[in-house]
């Protein structure tokens, strides 16, 4: 190995140490919080999540009796399930709390009801973003706000991923599932970077990538919802990609295979995050009340307001980094 390849590697190894450390003064740090669930209860309930998602199995079986008892399911139109979302929410409240100890700052510029969008950028190259946005809402928010989050086609080509990230909250993103839960005064949260943003290499971490073609403001505009710009930093460092192997990706339906410190080389364990410092901005929003509908159709205007978006969450990124 050259001198300067071990020095990059030091680097790279000494920075995902360092982002495990402390936080910004202005950022309110969530770590003390308890979690609620015993560990008996977090892998009880990822047990019986795993097996419902491998076998469809909505029934619960009494072994003395040999009986069966029909529990009552309650899925919604884009799949999530409740009471199986309560069954994993132990583990991903562990993973918010304790493992990744996320701090969040400025949660209260997301309104306690009706349509809204939140935007994010979109990192790591196994995404945890959009479940730890949604909790980060959820157990944090005044009103514990709820939202849905978009999530790329290609999860649905894997083996029971499509299934279980719909329980969880997740919904296929496309502009028809935007609108229709806009609609219902949901909030949803959006990563217009896409498969961009969580294929970047570690040397590239946090470097916002474009943002489509402004499909996202076209949406706000068309419904006129306000955009809440956010930042997520910490999922970098929990999964340093190296570098992607994109040969064998096919078959496997992936994009690409990251290459991290311990993926693949430690097997099914390297698919662990390391424990870096998350923290989570919510930026103020931004409004298009003043504009008209077909304002959409303004590619000009669209475009500025899809850099405007880009660059501001940049700056927040930038700023995050630098408190940490």
């Amino acid at each position: 190995m050259s001198e300067e390849l071990k020095t990059n590697e030091e680097k790279f190894i000494n920075e995902i140490i360092a982002s495990i450390g402390g936080i910004g003064e202005e950022l309110r740090d969530t770590s003390h919080r308890l979690i609620k669930k015993s560990p008996a209860d977090i892998l009880g309930g990822l047990a019986k999540a795993a097996r419902d998602i491998l076998t469809l199995d909505y029934f619960s079986r009494d072994k003395r009796r040999n009986e069966i008892d029909v529990e009552p399911v309650n899925i919604d139109e884009f799949g999530f399930n409740a009471r199986y979302f309560e069954m994993v929410r132990g583990f991903y409240e562990f993973l918010f709390y304790k493992y990744f100890r996320t701090a969040i700052k400025g949660i209260k510029n997301v309104p306690d009801s009706g349509s809204v969008i939140i935007v994010s950028n979109h990192s790591g190259a196994l995404p945890l973003d959009g479940i730890m946005l949604r909790l980060a809402l959820l157990n944090e928010h005044p009103s514990s706000r709820d939202i849905r989050f978009l999530i790329e086609d290609y999860i649905y080509h894997l083996p029971f991923a499509g299934t279980f990230m719909n329980r969880i909250g997740a919904v296929r993103a496309c502009r028809e599932n935007a609108e229709r839960l806009l609609r219902k005064g949901k909030g949803i949260a959006v990563f217009p970077e896409g498969i961009q943003g969580i294929s970047k290499l570690y040397k590239d971490r946090y470097k916002v990538q474009r943002f489509g073609r402004g499909g996202v403001i076209r949406l706000a505009i068309r419904n006129r919802v306000p955009i809440i710009p956010a930042a997520v930093i910490g999922a970098e460092e929990s999964y340093p990609m190296l570098f992607k192997i994109k040969r064998f990706a096919m078959m496997f339906g992936l994009p690409y295979i990251p290459v991290t410190y311990t993926f693949p080389f430690l097997g099914p364990l390297g698919l662990l995050p390391l424990p870096s410092k998350w923290m989570i901005q919510f930026g103020e929003p931004v409004r298009f009340d003043k504009l008209k509908r077909e304002d959409a159709e303004d590619t000009a205007l669209v475009s500025g307001y899809n850099e405007s978006l880009r660059g501001t969450i940049q700056n927040m990124i930038n700023e995050l980094l630098a408190s940490r």
